[in-house]
């Protein structure tokens, strides 16, 4: 192929490199030109094109692309029609990616027109998920290097996708003074959860207490009607020979390994009972945050082998997102003392239900409400105030002047309450561990409320998500730590973080600080049974 400027008169077949206009005609790139194209360009006065000239030997791009896709041995996988020198690989299943990493870097290395990009080895992929794609640079290639490449392909399987089966999973749970019902149910939940995303189901629960022989019998009984066993253990594994390692081999099972080198994930165990596959769960597990457990139960339930050599092949990659709620953390958290916390102070509403006057305007006793709600978020322990303006923002700026407040401007107030809390995040510090929504509307919120917030924030070291209540029903504010922050920014509409919480998977605290909790003042009724003086 010869590519670059060539003489309009001797373009007939060529293969224009960029988009080109002849009158009111326009030629898109990779037009291949013909006669009539010719007349159109010279009659128009474009006497030269840059273009691509294919030798008799080559291939376009669409038909080198397929070429090589037909040419590759793939399962559960269907290869999309050629477009733009490209065919892209779809999932036809959910399962795992596989992939002969020797046979794609050896297609890679034929020539550098020629490329092969896939996922990760052991990709979790759903159904109809792209998977790999075949792309040539150029707008041809010569057929000797397609056929270079098609007689690697012929080596064998170059890309699966291995598709999750239904699998019947047991669970086993251990129990020590101490630990809560709501944890073990909560255990459940994640865990029927992670088992449907990828086809399996949870068909069973025994809770026992955290010892070797329960457990063991429990394991027994469990593998003769599921597929595999899952145990829990109510205390982490410290040693080879401790319970779930132990029970395993007591009930006549071997332990394939204990430990792995994924984290979350470490102290995950692996074995073998009556043909079964056993796993020890590792306590990242009852979080639905990814972990070295979803790894290899993934693995499994799509029907792969995983060895010890395999867990060991692990590390690279194996340093996962940390899990905020896991007892013993990869860092310790500053001590409680040290737990910064920042109010965002949301004051950007256009209190619609008001009929037209700014309820955080009015007065209560003689002073406006958001004046009065600032003032009590800067009296608290919080480190600083951040309040988020949008409607009226200079009447509330006003009103507020002389406090040493931080301003974020929401321009985007109208797109409802997502809006505002990702201005006020934007601007908490970084070096705050969370994040407490004050709303401007809550006037029996006081000071001192606002401190057994932060209280119980640090008391959780930072790890829970903290909020007011009244009466055992949830209220306002909330406190939200860092770890949320991230989400937050991806909340579309007149949405709070209430469901990213349930999402989450974090642990709640639920703090009583009486009626002031459930008290706002939406509405001119509210407002002035509450005390206040709305104005105009």
């Amino acid at each position: 192929m010869k590519f670059g400027p060539i003489p309009v008169d001797t373009a007939e077949g060529a293969v224009l490199a960029h988009a080109t206009t002849a009158g009111e005609r326009r030629f898109r790139k990779a037009h291949r030109l013909s006669a009539d194209d010719l007349s159109l360009l010279k009659a128009a006065g474009v006497n030269e094109v840059v273009a691509a000239v294919l030798a008799p030997d080559d291939l376009s791009e669409d038909a080198a692309a397929e070429k090589i896709a037909e040419s590759m041995i793939h399962r559960n996988i269907e290869a999309k029609p050629a477009a733009t020198g490209r065919v892209n690989l779809h999932a036809q299943a959910a399962g795992i990616f596989t992939v002969d990493a020797a046979m794609i870097d050896a297609i890679n290395a034929v020539d550098p027109t020629i490329t092969i990009a896939t996922l990760a080895q052991h990709a979790p992929v759903e159904k109809g998920q792209m998977v790999a794609t075949v792309k040539i640079i150029p707008f041809a290639v010569a057929s000797v290097l397609v056929d270079a490449v098609t007689k690697i392909c012929a080596g064998g399987e170059i890309i699966a996708v291995n598709a999750y089966q239904p699998v019947r999973v047991g669970v086993i749970q251990t129990v020590l003074p101490g630990i809560k019902p709501s944890v073990l149910d909560k255990t459940l939940r994640v865990t029927e959860a992670r088992l449907a995303r990828s086809g399996g189901r949870l068909t069973a629960e025994r809770r026992t207490p955290h010892e070797i022989g329960p457990v063991a019998e429990a394991a027994a009984s469990l593998a003769r009607d599921n597929d595999m066993v899952v145990i829990f253990g109510a205390s982490a594994m410290s040693d080879f020979g401790d319970v779930i390692p132990a029970a395993i081999e007591k009930a006549g099972g071997i332990v394939i390994r204990a430990g792995m080198p994924v984290d979350p994930g470490n102290l995950l165990v692996l074995g073998t009972l009556g043909g079964k596959r056993i796993i020890g769960a590792p306590g990242c597990a009852r979080s639905p945050k990814e972990n070295g457990f979803d790894w290899v139960l993934d693995r499994l339930i799509a029907g792969l082998e995983v060895t010890a050599k395999d867990i060991a092949g692990m590390g690279v990659g194996g340093l996962l997102m940390e899990i905020p709620t896991r007892p013993q953390p990869r860092e310790p958290l500053p001590a409680r003392a040290e737990l910064k916390v920042d109010i965002v102070l949301l004051a950007a509403g256009r209190s619609s239900r008001m009929g037209g006057p700014n309820k955080l305007l009015a007065l209560f006793d003689g002073k406006p409400l958001i004046r009065r709600t600032a003032e009590r978020a800067l009296d608290s322990k919080a480190s600083d105030t951040i309040v988020v303006t949008g409607h009226q923002r200079e009447r509330v700026r006003t009103v507020l002047s002389g406090l040493d407040v931080t301003f974020a401007d929401n321009p985007d107030f109208t797109d409802g309450l997502s809006s505002s809390l990702k201005a006020g995040i934007a601007r908490v510090s970084g070096d705050a561990a969370g994040a407490l929504i004050v709303l401007g509307d809550m006037p029996g919120v006081s000071s001192a409320d606002l401190d057994r917030l932060i209280d119980a924030f640090r008391k959780s070291e930072g790890r829970s998500v903290v909020r007011a209540s009244h009466g055992g029903k949830r209220g306002n504010p909330v406190l939200l730590p860092r770890s949320l922050f991230a989400a937050i920014a991806h909340l579309e509409g007149d949405t709070g973080a209430r469901h990213l919480v349930e999402a989450e998977g974090l642990d709640v605290v639920d703090v009583e600080i009486g009626k002031g909790a459930s008290i706002d003042v939406d509405t001119r009724e509210a407002l002035e049974g509450a005390g206040g003086v709305l104005q105009d």
